[in-house]
């Protein structure tokens, strides 16, 4: 299987690496030939995650992105959502037909609001069957340290599945798979806006008892949400079959890919989204610590995008509308939270 990642940012470079590690042939589309100069005769991405260093007879590097999509099978896309339709805008409708392509967007399409795989079925005729997602707790950084992480890896065929798991699989990456691929893909949105949120009531000044209270009810709040738009096996200490791979028991909403993913993004230094939120709660405007940062926190687009399908779905999701409110109705993060505060349990 010829395997191909789009995208040069953090998250692309730690795949890329994971890749390369278990001696895998990768073409990797990077954004400009700085990056694709520096990674062949320096051997690491010049712009993120520098200590991560690469095997480079086993790299195809290009610009072009049409070269990558048309020499690989299996098509890893890991561009942040709001770049995402530009990045892939000017490929031929009928470029991915019997690749499979699978998503590492940890987001929405923004003004869209719709998930990748929507997007890619309406616009390159991409089946659900031949579309699968790779999703944490994984941050990039622990990943170039080759700390123990987990991935999982999402599809409705779960043997197809796990042969892409296969290639990740290593001494410091633990795979996991499910079927579970649009509940995953929603998990992952919902916990960037719940680590936003965790974010500003650090910068608020709560303490470690409110954020547990807090993050245990955005839990239940990402739940119920799950449970309106119909994935199954949102429930703890219930488990329905076993893993096809490693034959352990099927993960349910306390496994790694739905709860722990919320919980590490919620608590992580290494969280975008939490930075981001901080800043947020210590006086900072949106603006401003987009400047700031200089990097994509996936939940400032998302918190817009659920706001706006939650008003198809009817969850009952007070936290995520309150942070929607802050970040894009100008509510006073102490007002908000005070709001917050009165509703959980």
């Amino acid at each position: 299987m010829r395997l191909g990642i789009i995208g040069s940012g953090s998250w692309a470079t730690a795949l890329a690496k994971i890749v390369t590690d278990n001696d895998h042939a990768l073409h990797w589309w990077v954004r400009n030939d700085h990056i694709r100069q520096h990674l062949m005769f320096r051997r690491h991405n010049p712009q993120y995650l520098s200590s991560a260093t690469f095997n480079t007879s086993k790299l195809m590097i290009s610009t072009d992105i049409h070269e990558v999509v048309e020499s690989s099978d299996c098509i890893i896309i890991a561009v942040p959502s709001a770049y995402l339709v530009d990045t892939l805008g000017s490929l031929p409708r009928d470029c991915f037909r019997d690749k499979w392509v699978v998503s590492a967007v940890k987001g929405i399409l923004p003004e869209q609001n719709i998930l990748l795989n929507e997007y890619m079925e309406r616009e390159y005729g991409v089946e659900l069957g031949n579309y699968f997602t790779i999703m944490g707790p994984c941050h990039a950084e622990e990943v170039a340290n080759e700390k123990l992480s987990y991935l999982t890896f999402s599809g409705l065929d779960e043997l197809k599945a796990a042969r892409i798991a296969e290639c990740f699989n290593s001494y410091y990456i633990n795979t996991v798979v499910n079927e579970d691929v649009i509940g995953v893909q929603y998990a992952a949105v919902l916990k960037n806006i719940y680590a936003l949120g965790a974010g500003i009531a650090h910068g608020l000044e709560y303490g470690d008892n409110f954020q547990s209270v807090l993050i245990a009810n955005c839990a239940d709040e990402m739940a119920g949400f799950l449970r309106k738009v119909g994935i199954k096996h949102v429930e703890v200490g219930i488990h329905d079959g076993e893993d096809p791979v490693t034959h352990k028991k099927a993960a349910n909403y306390a496994a790694s890919v739905y709860m722990g993913d919320l919980l590490v993004t919620c608590y992580s230094l290494f969280s975008r989204n939490r930075t981001f939120g901080n800043m947020i709660g210590k006086g900072y405007s949106v603006m401003s610590a987009q400047l700031e940062m200089n990097m994509v926190a996936e939940g400032y687009n998302a918190s817009k995008c659920m706001y706006v399908i939650n008003q198809e779905v009817k969850a009952d999701m007070p936290i995520a509308e309150t942070i929607y409110r802050i970040l894009w109705q100008q509510l006073s993060p102490s007002k908000g939270f005070k709001l917050i505060e009165e509703t959980l349990i």
